[in-house]
């Protein structure tokens, strides 16, 4: 079915299952799953993260217990409690909904209505005149907004659906633009970084000048109805999409941003050797060679797309890598081996597959745990020195454990245990930690980011951010390094702005007014900016990017006034690391 006739279809039947269905609640349970459980649980509730929610699966279990599962959620799992969103009519009526659903609509990736929806916003070549970059990122005109294109970080703004850039020497938010529902991932174009590019959940594809005034959007696609992960080819000339629904991918041109092809997986055979739909997942280049990865993620099979090659085909078919395909990074092993292995995350199989670019197969399985569910976010790569070995390392989901291993041997040398699960741990050369989350952790501990010694595999120092105050702790003796004030405000609305054809969300030049009841903090994603010399973390509860010392974790100021920051992204930062 095509796409435009699909999103009327889904309005229609959202409105009669959710006056069908809703007894005592007013809530819309399409809706609802939609914006809050489907990236967990799937578009046609096969699961993933989350258990599958189909009516076959549901009728085995008994209806209080998953009304009680929707409003206290599931200890040691990434399903949290939604009391505060649900009222128990609400949860009884989502139960009664999921347990009736059908799946009337399977979609398949229609190239021609994908290249429909391909807009440009603005002349890239005209403004590429009228605002020059030198090929190393600086900004060749008077009245730049920043010194150089490296010097911009991405962030996400999950609720609120916009992409913002940030000067991340001085801290200071440039622009914020509207890209999406639910806006998940960001990269950059590392052969022309004056380029952005970013994703979000309802498919929207949007691509950015981040050296012109503005970072201003200069082009869109629709790819799909739901969407995950991006990646540019190290030539800068392409860019791959990654679709939840419908099931598949789809190859742009990384200039203009016109839809060139598209890989429909809505009949492949999953690691049960039925034939069924997957979603696409975890996809990377390499600058190992010409190649795209994209993760089917219910199908358990990871493609390799040559580029290089007319009609860019598929040239490597990776099976029985594991259930439930998500997240990935690449190694860093320096020589002839840099960027050759795909670590791909297997959430229903406890592990990391590690795919081989060279010669297309399946070189290792590293087992995380049982009930781990692994995932790397952006992944850890580096050399340990005292080891003399190249280490990588995942979060894992469910409790809190860091997972390393060293590479080429695929063995896993330590498990570094955290205040609870996490979805992100990253690096850089620049700092002496691994820098890993407990955002899926208990309130409790979910304010603390462990910082773990990349030499001695030990937590060193605790990141810890509460209510009022925060912390920097030493993880041996428990000593209170530094305190700082983590008062919370309340944001200060602001109204759009035009700037050309898209309007923008500017920043308040004052924080607004001490909140009366703050909230736990709950921290994730830690990104190294300003050229190594500081560390972003995203608070989701609290609207704010923390700033701190890449190389002692000291606290330095705050970015206020966002709603759920999520995701960061440093230009500078991913220019060394392949595949990011």
């Amino acid at each position: 079915m095509k796409l435009h006739r699909l999103l009327g279809f889904a309005a229609v039947t959202s409105m009669a299952a959710t006056m069908a269905m809703a007894g005592s609640s007013n809530m819309d349970f399409a809706k609802m799953y939609e914006k809050e459980c489907q990236g967990c649980h799937g578009p046609i509730h096969q699961g993933g993260v989350g258990s599958d929610l189909r009516p076959k699966a549901l009728k085995k279990k008994e209806h209080n217990m998953l009304v009680q599962t929707i409003l206290n959620g599931r200890e040691n799992t990434a399903m949290p409690a939604w009391k505060d969103k649900f009222s128990p009519d609400d949860a009884s009526g989502m139960v009664d909904w999921l347990m009736d659903w059908k799946n009337t609509v399977e979609l398949t990736l229609d190239f021609d209505e994908v290249h429909k929806s391909w807009t440009k916003l603005a002349d890239v070549d005209a403004l590429a005149k009228k605002y020059p970059v030198g090929k190393d990122g600086k900004l060749d005109y008077k009245g730049a907004e920043v010194a150089n294109v490296k010097d911009i970080t991405f962030a996400t703004e999950r609720d609120a659906s916009l992409v913002d850039f940030i000067d991340s020497t001085k801290a200071k938010v440039l622009s914020r633009h509207k890209a999406g529902f639910a806006v998940h991932v960001t990269v950059t174009n590392k052969a022309n970084p004056r380029y952005a590019y970013s994703i979000s959940r309802s498919g929207k594809l949007t691509m950015f000048d981040i050296g012109a005034p503005g970072q201003p959007a200069v082009a869109s696609v629709q790819v799909g109805q739901e969407s995950r992960g991006l990646a540019v080819s190290p030539d800068g000339k392409y860019i791959l999409a990654g679709n939840y629904n419908p099931g598949g991918a789809v190859l742009c041109d990384a200039h203009t941003l016109e839809p060139l092809k598209v890989y429909d997986t809505s009949r492949v055979i999953n690691p049960d050797g039925q034939i069924e739909p997957s979603r696409v997942a975890g996809i990377a280049d390499t600058p190992y060679g010409p190649y795209f990865a994209m993760a089917l993620k219910d199908a358990g099979h990871v493609y390799i797309i040559d580029y290089s090659k007319p009609n860019f085909p598929i040239v490597g078919d990776v099976p029985n890598i594991g259930k439930i395909l998500h997240d990935c990074f690449l190694n860093e092993n320096e020589g002839e081996d840099y960027g050759r292995y795909f670590q791909i995350a297997s959430q229903g199989s406890d592990l990391m597959g590690i795919v081989d670019f060279k010669t297309k197969t399946l070189a290792a399985k590293v087992y995380t745990g049982k009930k781990s569910k692994p995932h790397p976010g952006q992944g850890s790569s580096w050399f340990n020195k005292k080891m003399g070995k190249q280490l990588n390392a995942t979060n894992s989901m469910n409790f809190g454990s860091v997972v390393i291993w060293e590479s080429p041997s695929w063995e896993v040398v330590k498990k570094v245990p955290t205040a609870g699960g996490g979805l992100f741990v990253g690096t850089s050369e620049h700092t002496p930690y691994i820098w890993s989350d407990c955002v899926l952790g208990k309130p409790a501990n979910y304010n603390e980011v462990h910082l773990i010694n990349k030499e001695t595999l030990e937590t060193d120092r605790i990141i810890k951010v509460g209510k009022t105050k925060g912390q920097l702790i030493d993880a041996h003796t428990k000593k209170v390094l530094q305190e700082w004030d983590a008062t919370q405000h309340a944001k200060v609305p602001v109204v759009e702005k035009a700037f050309g054809k898209e309007k923008i969300l500017p920043m308040p030049d004052h924080i607004g007014k001490a909140v009366a009841k703050p909230v736990q903090p709950r921290l994730l994603h830690a990104e190294p900016a300003n050229h190594g010399e500081w560390t972003m973390i995203s608070e989701w509860t609290t609207g704010r990017i923390g700033i701190y010392d890449s190389k002692t974790g000291k606290f330095i100021k705050y970015i206020e006034n966002l709603t759920t920051p999520t995701f960061t992204y440093s230009v500078e930062h991913r220019q060394h690391v392949p595949g990011a």
